[in-house]
């Protein structure tokens, strides 16, 4: 697949005008004569060129996404014909595999990495997938495509295994597993009809940038936003139950309010915790309790949603089974009457949202990172 061939010229010659503009200010990082280009404004300059949607904020397998593809972008220094770049970090999960080794450890890397890649899919209702590589050489960048793989578990071979690390491969890719790091690195080969453009960077970028400053008019768009205007982050756990050690899903409450006791209560019964911390120092994000307003899903389904209960303290969507089939049958594929757990979280790599608003009345939710919720709260909530 070849995501670049079945663009347009103009969009093609926009990207590598924006990577050639880009990269032509290289000295305000460092005086290589290999071009710099942070991984994040690669990632920005590819949607804008080509109109994809950027999913780098969610932190899943995939960086961007157009006409059901999935894209993960790569930028490196790569001086060779190949080079193992980082594809997967298991951190929160090391401890299930700190005691394998050999093909055992193989086997359950694999299950981690497509199980990330399968819930991506899902998410985003994603049917293929690449990586476009954007490789730095000497005065010039070389792009190119390479399919983006789940792990083949029946074709799993060991190359050669050392305390630092574990080299093993399937019939599609070389991999190496650093045991220290608990992350994954995949093996990308250049081939021979990359495409390679050449950079000039500017000896004194700093001159030129005071220049274009004088100019009125300039504006610079954030794409993040403004954390309690733009969008907040909330958690999929219990914030009261949680400590630093552990998090904990509620069994009777949150996303398996459907199990609480009290009366009969139907499979789809959930909601996703609003922490009263939002509410106190973003009053105005949300609507007040009980108002509906639209939600809007990573695959684009709208739903109705409201805040409800005691202190606005739940998000819950109406009908409420529209989260349920969204979130947990669809994305996160537990079984009707089973519990979410922690450790399911864990597996797919997420335990927040970010919930963003578009408009008064208009917002969109999408999975959040580990430890997202902990990251916003301690820099904007307290």
């Amino acid at each position: 697949m070849h995501f670049l061939e079945n663009q347009t010229t103009g969009s093609r010659e926009k990207y590598c005008n924006y990577l050639k503009a880009v990269s032509s200010l290289s000295n305000l990082f460092s005086d290589s004569s290999v071009p710099y280009i942070n991984y994040r404004v690669a990632e920005n300059l590819f949607c804008k060129a080509f109109e994809a949607d950027n999913l780098s904020r969610s932190d899943i397998s995939y960086d961007a996404r157009k006409d059901k593809i999935g894209i993960g972008i790569k930028t490196f220094i790569n001086q060779k014909i190949s080079k193992f770049e980082k594809v997967a970090e298991f951190n929160v999960l090391s401890k299930k595999i700190k005691t394998l080794e050999g093909i055992s450890l193989a086997e359950k890397l694999a299950d981690f990495r497509n199980e990330r890649i399968d819930f991506a899919n899902r998410t985003y209702e994603i049917e293929k997938g690449l990586y476009h590589c954007i490789t730095r050489s000497d005065k010039k960048l070389i792009i190119f495509e390479t399919e983006y793989k789940t792990i083949d578990k029946d074709s799993l071979k060991i190359v050669k295994s050392t305390d630092a690390s574990l080299h093993f491969k399937d019939r599609f890719n070389n991999y190496l597993y650093n045991h220290s790091k608990s992350t994954l690195f995949q093996k990308f080969e250049k081939p021979e009809n990359a495409l390679e453009l050449k950079v000039n960077i500017i000896d004194d970028p700093f001159d030129l940038i005071l220049k274009l400053l004088n100019f009125k008019g300039l504006s610079f768009n954030s794409e993040i936003g403004t954390a309690g205007i733009d969008y907040v982050i909330l958690p999929l756990y219990s914030t009261a139950l949680s400590n630093e050690k552990q998090k904990v899903v509620p069994e009777k409450s949150g996303l398996n309010q459907w199990n609480a006791g009290g009366r009969a209560r139907k499979p789809g019964e959930l909601y996703i915790p609003v922490p009263s911390a939002i509410h106190k120092k973003y009053p105005k994000f949300f609507p007040t309790r009980d108002v509906v307003f639209t939600l809007k899903t990573p695959d684009n389904e709208v739903l109705n949603a409201k805040l409800c209960q005691e202190n606005s303290k739940a998000l819950m969507t109406n009908p409420n089974d529209a989260l349920e089939k969204w979130m947990l049958r669809k994305v996160l594929e537990v079984k009707t009457n089973k519990i979410l757990t922690y450790d399911r979280l864990l597996e797919v790599g997420v335990d927040s949202v970010i919930i963003t608003k578009i408009k008064s009345g208009e917002y969109k939710i999408d999975f959040a990172a580990i430890d997202s919720y902990d990251s916003f709260s301690e820099k904007y909530l307290t």
